[in-house]
Protein backbone atom coordinates (compact mmCIF):
# COMPACT_ATOMS: atom_id res chain seq x y z
CA UNK A 1 0.00 0.00 0.00
CA UNK A 2 2.64 2.54 0.51
CA UNK A 3 4.15 1.61 -2.71
CA UNK A 4 0.88 2.78 -4.41
CA UNK A 5 0.73 5.56 -2.31
CA UNK A 6 4.08 6.80 -3.04
CA UNK A 7 3.45 6.42 -6.68
CA UNK A 8 0.43 8.23 -6.67
CA UNK A 9 2.21 11.05 -4.44
CA UNK A 10 4.61 11.53 -7.11
CA UNK A 11 2.80 11.31 -10.63
CA UNK A 12 -0.94 11.85 -9.61
CA UNK A 13 -0.21 15.40 -9.61
CA UNK A 14 0.72 15.05 -12.79
CA UNK A 15 -1.93 13.27 -13.95
CA UNK A 16 -4.81 15.42 -12.30
CA UNK A 17 -3.01 18.37 -14.08
CA UNK A 18 -3.39 16.78 -17.56
CA UNK A 19 -6.55 15.44 -16.90
CA UNK A 20 -7.91 19.15 -15.77
CA UNK A 21 -6.27 20.89 -17.98
CA UNK A 22 -7.12 19.20 -21.57
CA UNK A 23 -10.68 19.95 -20.92
CA UNK A 24 -9.51 23.37 -21.64
CA UNK A 25 -7.40 23.48 -24.31
CA UNK A 26 -9.68 21.04 -26.28
CA UNK A 27 -12.05 23.48 -25.44
CA UNK A 28 -10.10 26.56 -26.75
CA UNK A 29 -9.38 24.76 -29.62
CA UNK A 30 -12.92 23.74 -30.30
CA UNK A 31 -13.40 27.57 -29.91
CA UNK A 32 -11.17 28.70 -32.43
CA UNK A 33 -12.54 26.12 -35.13
CA UNK A 34 -16.06 27.17 -34.05
CA UNK A 35 -15.09 31.10 -33.89
CA UNK A 36 -18.23 32.79 -35.64
CA UNK A 37 -20.73 30.60 -33.84
CA UNK A 38 -19.56 30.74 -30.02
CA UNK A 39 -19.26 34.52 -30.20
CA UNK A 40 -23.05 34.53 -31.69
CA UNK A 41 -23.97 32.34 -28.82
CA UNK A 42 -21.72 35.02 -26.77
CA UNK A 43 -23.64 37.84 -28.08
CA UNK A 44 -26.95 35.76 -27.28
CA UNK A 45 -26.56 35.27 -23.85
CA UNK A 46 -25.72 39.34 -23.48
CA UNK A 47 -21.79 39.52 -23.07
CA UNK A 48 -20.51 42.68 -24.63
CA UNK A 49 -17.70 42.57 -27.11
CA UNK A 50 -18.49 38.78 -27.81
CA UNK A 51 -15.34 38.80 -30.53
CA UNK A 52 -12.93 40.47 -28.28
CA UNK A 53 -13.85 38.59 -25.15
CA UNK A 54 -13.64 35.28 -27.17
CA UNK A 55 -10.27 35.84 -28.33
CA UNK A 56 -9.63 36.37 -24.91
CA UNK A 57 -10.82 32.98 -23.65
CA UNK A 58 -9.34 31.47 -25.84
CA UNK A 59 -5.79 32.41 -24.60
CA UNK A 60 -6.71 31.96 -21.60
CA UNK A 61 -8.14 28.28 -22.23
CA UNK A 62 -5.32 27.31 -24.24
CA UNK A 63 -2.60 29.23 -22.41
CA UNK A 64 -3.56 28.28 -18.80
CA UNK A 65 -3.92 24.81 -19.84
CA UNK A 66 -0.64 24.34 -21.01
CA UNK A 67 0.84 25.98 -18.00
CA UNK A 68 -1.42 23.43 -16.38
CA UNK A 69 0.19 20.42 -17.98
CA UNK A 70 3.81 21.73 -18.02
CA UNK A 71 3.27 22.73 -14.17
CA UNK A 72 4.67 25.92 -14.82
CA UNK A 73 3.38 29.45 -12.72
CA UNK A 74 0.61 26.30 -12.02
CA UNK A 75 -1.17 28.26 -9.12
CA UNK A 76 -1.08 31.44 -10.98
CA UNK A 77 -2.81 29.29 -14.16
CA UNK A 78 -5.35 27.67 -11.76
CA UNK A 79 -6.37 31.04 -10.13
CA UNK A 80 -7.60 32.16 -13.75
CA UNK A 81 -9.12 29.20 -14.55
CA UNK A 82 -10.88 29.38 -11.61
CA UNK A 83 -12.25 32.84 -12.03
CA UNK A 84 -12.89 32.17 -15.87
CA UNK A 85 -14.78 28.63 -14.47
CA UNK A 86 -16.78 30.69 -11.69
CA UNK A 87 -18.02 33.42 -14.11
CA UNK A 88 -19.07 31.03 -16.90
CA UNK A 89 -20.65 28.99 -14.51
CA UNK A 90 -22.60 31.97 -13.39
CA UNK A 91 -23.28 33.47 -17.11
CA UNK A 92 -23.35 30.37 -19.14
CA UNK A 93 -25.17 27.82 -16.79
CA UNK A 94 -27.45 29.52 -14.92
CA UNK A 95 -30.15 26.74 -14.23
CA UNK A 96 -31.82 28.45 -11.91
CA UNK A 97 -33.65 30.17 -14.44
CA UNK A 98 -33.58 27.36 -16.88
CA UNK A 99 -36.90 26.13 -18.43
CA UNK A 100 -38.05 22.69 -17.57
CA UNK A 101 -36.51 21.04 -20.55
CA UNK A 102 -32.81 22.51 -19.90
CA UNK A 103 -32.70 22.57 -15.91
CA UNK A 104 -31.05 19.45 -15.02
CA UNK A 105 -28.68 19.75 -18.29
CA UNK A 106 -27.59 23.37 -16.81
CA UNK A 107 -27.65 22.35 -13.46
CA UNK A 108 -25.11 18.99 -14.06
CA UNK A 109 -22.74 21.77 -16.50
CA UNK A 110 -22.79 23.86 -13.10
CA UNK A 111 -21.96 21.63 -10.65
CA UNK A 112 -19.12 19.78 -12.94
CA UNK A 113 -17.79 23.05 -13.18
CA UNK A 114 -17.30 23.80 -9.81
CA UNK A 115 -15.61 20.29 -9.44
CA UNK A 116 -13.53 22.10 -11.63
CA UNK A 117 -13.04 24.53 -9.29
CA UNK A 118 -12.51 22.27 -6.92
CA UNK A 119 -9.22 21.02 -8.67
CA UNK A 120 -8.47 24.26 -9.04
CA UNK A 121 -8.33 25.34 -5.62
CA UNK A 122 -6.50 21.94 -4.86
CA UNK A 123 -3.45 23.41 -7.35
CA UNK A 124 -3.20 26.90 -5.68
CA UNK A 125 -2.96 25.54 -1.84
CA UNK A 126 -0.75 22.42 -3.06
CA UNK A 127 1.25 23.68 -6.39
CA UNK A 128 1.88 21.54 -9.20
CA UNK A 129 3.54 18.63 -7.59
CA UNK A 130 7.31 16.75 -7.76
CA UNK A 131 6.84 16.45 -11.52
CA UNK A 132 6.44 20.09 -12.50
CA UNK A 133 8.26 23.22 -13.89
CA UNK A 134 7.56 24.69 -11.01
CA UNK A 135 9.65 22.52 -9.00
CA UNK A 136 12.45 22.44 -10.89
CA UNK A 137 12.50 25.86 -11.07
CA UNK A 138 11.95 26.28 -7.02
CA UNK A 139 14.99 23.26 -6.86
CA UNK A 140 17.13 25.73 -9.43
CA UNK A 141 16.73 28.57 -6.66
CA UNK A 142 17.49 26.81 -4.09
CA UNK A 143 20.91 24.94 -5.58
CA UNK A 144 21.87 29.31 -6.59
CA UNK A 145 21.12 30.44 -3.02
CA UNK A 146 23.41 27.46 -1.64
CA UNK A 147 26.10 28.28 -4.40
CA UNK A 148 25.88 31.91 -3.71
CA UNK A 149 26.68 31.04 0.29
CA UNK A 150 29.70 29.75 -0.58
Amino acid sequence: MSTLCACVQNYGPLAARLLIAQLFIISGIGKVGGFAGTAAFMTGVGLPAANVLLILTIALEIGCGLLLIIGWHARLAAAALCVFTFLASVIIHPFWNSDAASYLSQMNHFMKNFAIMGGMLYVMAYGAGPLSADRVRAAGKHDSKSINRR
